[in-house]
């Protein structure tokens, strides 16, 4: 087929806009000759099976799935009973930007709690965790957070151990939704397990798509009070691939191996360097901490749009003029100090 898309173009709109990564590529190639057994009874999602366990602990099952969405809707789906309520942040992903599947796939209530830096603490879970017994409330059973969270911010081992004895000491359980996990990884400089298994996660969404993959994630369950039902839920939610090889091949492409957190370095890194290329210019102000591989920003009017007329990027709020702007495993210095040129250019204009 004849390439129809421009491949000069570069972005910071999303590390979903990057391409797939040449050694996941090479998985989804190395998978594909023969016939192998369907529906995940074949080598590559038995070998997805170790290579979880290696970097989550000998209790951790993966269930590959096709997208975040449906990571996260399975995992709370299998974690509640049909009256159960999930705790999150407002701005959760959960809550904002997956069209409500949880709530009309799952059948569950989403408690909402505002925060200031997108990451929930025992006090603010309170403030939805209560009614316990209530028949004319919906129980409080998980509490699900973002890592990295939505605001490119990261939590520490401790904050996410103080939630998970939190929760488990009022009969809930804690997800996390890791969408960009590889990226929390690597700036708290820890594995997986350090801070998911060992500080009380009991279940996973594992991301793959903003790392690197063509469209693989999968729930990992850490405790067995979480996941119930998992195997036959992922067919009832139309989250069960035939030819599951390719997507299991795709996590192994990343998780088997450094190239996920070798890619998560790199963009963290980028988005670091795009910060420091910007601080310090007159009518630029930095809304969060850069932890991540998001960097979100303000800036002065009118500015967004002309500096869009060569970069494509988001409005994070454009009422108050911030900004995302998103690294990726692909981003280079100098599609940074282009980048980081054209915002100087704007704002001196």
């Amino acid at each position: 087929m004849q390439q129809i898309h421009d491949t000069s173009v570069r972005t910071f709109a999303s590390d979903n806009y990057a391409g797939v990564h040449p050694a996941v590529l090479a998985a989804i190639a190395s998978a594909n000759d023969g016939h192998v057994v369907s529906y995940g009874l074949d080598p590559y999602t038995a070998r997805l099976q170790e290579v979880v366990r290696e970097h989550l602990g000998p209790q951790a099952e993966a269930f590959p799935v096709f997208n975040g969405t449906g990571a996260n809707v399975l995992a709370l789906q299998s974690s509640l009973p049909r009256w159960g309520a999930a705790i999150c942040a407002s701005g959760a992903h959960v809550n904002v930007d997956e069209g409500g599947a949880p709530e009309r796939v799952a059948g569950l209530k989403l408690l909402t709690v505002p925060t200031t830096d997108g990451k929930l603490t025992p006090e603010l879970v309170d403030r939805e965790a209560w009614g316990f017994g209530d028949e004319h409330r919906a129980q409080p059973g998980i509490v699900t957070i973002t890592q990295s969270t939505e605001v490119g911010t990261v939590y520490s081992v401790d904050e996410i151990a103080a939630l998970a004895d939190h929760a488990h000491g009022k009969g809930m359980l804690l997800h996390v939704d890791g969408a960009r996990i590889a990226n929390a990884a690597a700036a708290l400089d820890l594995p997986l397990r350090a801070f998911l298994t060992d500080a009380g996660v009991d279940i996973l969404s594992l991301g793959g798509t903003k790392d690197g993959a063509l469209a693989a994630e999968a729930v990992v369950t850490l405790s067995e009070r979480a996941g119930a039902g998992l195997t036959y839920l992922r067919k009832l939610d139309m989250q069960l691939a035939s030819k599951m090889r390719f997507l299991s091949a795709q996590l192994l492409g990343l998780y088997d191996g450094d190239v996920w957190l070798e890619n998560a370095r790199h963009a963290n890194a980028m988005a670091a360097r795009l910060r420091a290329s910007l601080e310090g210019v007159e009518g630029v102000s930095f809304v969060q901490p850069t932890q991540a591989n998001g960097v979100f920003a303000h800036l002065p009017v009118g500015v967004a749009d002309r500096v869009r007329e060569s970069f494509m990027f988001y409005d994070w709020n454009g009422e108050s003029g911030e900004v995302r702007w998103m690294c990726s495993w692909d981003t280079t210095e100098a599609d940074v100090d282009g980048f980081a040129a054209a915002v100087r250019a704007a704002v001196r204009a």
